[in-house]
C-alpha cells in the first residue's frame, strides 16, 4: 500500500508547532506518533483517525468516516475518513485534534 504524499504534507503543517511528533511507516503507509502511540496516519488516499472508545459512534457519525477494518475486522477507536472529510485545513485539524487529544489523554508509557 501507498499513502497520499499531498495528504501527508498537510498533516505536518498541522503539527509542526507541535514537539514529541514522530512519523513512522506502519500498515503499508504511513503513521503519526505521540508519546509512542499512534493518533493519525495515512492509507493510500484516506486519513486514519483514533478517536478512541468513547468518542468512536460519534466519528462513525460524520460525514465521510467510516470503521477502519484493515484486517476484515473494524478496529474500534479507529475511523477512515475519506478525501471529502479533509477538503478544507479546518477539516483536517478537526479530526487531527481529536485525534491527538485521545492520545494525549492516555497514561504515559
Amino acid at each position: 500500500m501507498a499513502y497520499d504524499a499531498r495528504l501527508a504534507e498537510r498533516v505536518r503543517r498541522l503539527l509542526a508547532r507541535r514537539k514529541g511528533i514522530i512519523e513512522k511507516m506502519m500498515f503499508g503507509g504511513l503513521a503519526f506518533l505521540f508519546r509512542g502511540r499512534m493518533f493519525c496516519g495515512i492509507l493510500n488516499d484516506d486519513l486514519v483517525v483514533r478517536v478512541g472508545p468513547q468518542r468512536y459512534e460519534k466519528a462513525l457519525s460524520r460525514s465521510h468516516a467510516r470503521p477502519m477494518d484493515f484486517t476484515g475486522r473494524p478496529f474500534k477507536g479507529y475511523v477512515y475518513v475519506e478525501p471529502n472529510g479533509t477538503k478544507t485545513k479546518s477539516m483536517l485539524a478537526r479530526w487531527v485534534g481529536a485525534a491527538i487529544d485521545f492520545v494525549s489523554s492516555l497514561p504515559r508509557q
